[in-house]
């Protein structure tokens, strides 16, 4: 069945409620991850340690009646170590399956990018088919399967760049910035009392959403209008990026389609029935951030990935 929209905004308006208890600020950051919810997507926060990730993602899983487990991504964690793996049991001489962690429905990968690419791509398959793939047997993951990973910038030590493969399954990527003056100094007001990460229970936090509702939810969003225009328009965007001469490589078609569903969802957070070109400028950027690449000339000019995304977005015009 489907959700109305006004119902939709009331429940998303107290869910933040509940976050704003824990996290001060970050009410882009907090969007994004909404939008990912909405969308069946999964989302890739990047920030510099202590700018509250890790307890952003904890907040918003606390806030939803999700099963919810969580991966330290260590340099010597392996794919076992997330999947799970056959084990023989010598009562029924017969392999078992031992569950890992990413049999949930909300998986925090906490700092994706301390571990190699080989464990980290053990995550592709999840991502993409809700799907796990072990000794040949394929085991469905769950409807509502949704993963926020937590990365620090790659320039810091002791990290590894995420594959394309592995990147390009994210919905979006999500720069955390640093907090406002009053904001940290509302952090330190509520935070500053303890030198551990809080426990989310004496907060109080409710669990206002279920699979079942969340269900409805996403059924909502896939229905909604999208005018050929603003279609036509999300296409032309990504397909000036495969053709800037800063980008040596630009999005591809699921990029399009993933920005086309990231933007129903955005619309249904402001509640409108319908798309408009503004949701596709608002999300154009953490949607492509991490699927173009620069040209290495671009990098010595100076360019930024994202100072050329703003480049395209003026490059197409928008339709009236």
């Amino acid at each position: 069945m489907d959700m109305d929209i006004s119902a939709i905004r009331d429940l998303v308006a107290g869910l933040k409620a509940q976050i704003a208890r824990v996290v001060v600020g970050q009410d882009e950051v907090v969007d994004a991850l909404f939008v990912a919810l909405l969308s069946e997507g999964h989302i890739l926060l990047e920030g510099p340690p202590g700018t509250a990730k890790t307890l952003l993602a904890r907040a918003f899983a606390a806030s939803l009646d999700l099963q919810f487990n969580r991966v330290q991504f260590t340099p010597d964690l392996m794919p076992g170590d997330v999947l799970g793996t056959n084990l023989y049991n010598f009562q029924t001489n017969a392999f078992s399956l031992t569950k890992g962690p990413i049999f949930t429905d909300f998986l925090l990968a906490d700092e994706i990018n301390r571990t190699p690419p080989k464990t980290q791509s053990a995550l592709l398959q999840a991502m993409q088919e809700r799907a796990v793939t072990l000794d040949g047997t394929t085991h469905t993951l769950s409807s509502g399967f949704m993963v926020v990973a937590t990365q620090n910038p790659i320039e810091q030590e002791g990290t590894y760049p995420l594959p394309e493969a592995q990147l390009d399954r994210f919905l979006l990527k999500v720069i955390v910035p640093w907090p406002t003056r009053e904001e940290e100094r509302r952090i330190v007001r509520l935070h500053g009392n303890r030198s551990a990460m809080p426990k989310l229970d004496q907060f109080g936090l409710e669990k206002l959403t279920n699979l079942e509702t969340l269900a409805a939810v996403r059924k909502t969003v896939s229905a909604l209008q999208l005018a050929d225009e603003v279609a036509d328009y999300i296409v032309d965007l990504v397909r000036e990026t495969r053709q800037h001469p800063a980008l040596l490589h630009g999005a591809s078609p699921r990029a399009a389609a993933m920005l086309a569903t990231a933007s129903r969802a955005l619309a249904v957070l402001r509640g409108r029935a319908f798309v408009i070109p503004d949701d596709v400028k608002e999300l154009f950027q953490p949607a492509m951030r991490h699927r173009v690449v620069l040209a290495p000339g671009a990098e010595v000019e100076g360019l930024t990935t994202h100072g050329v995304l703003e480049q395209v977005l003026t490059r197409v015009p928008a339709p009236r």
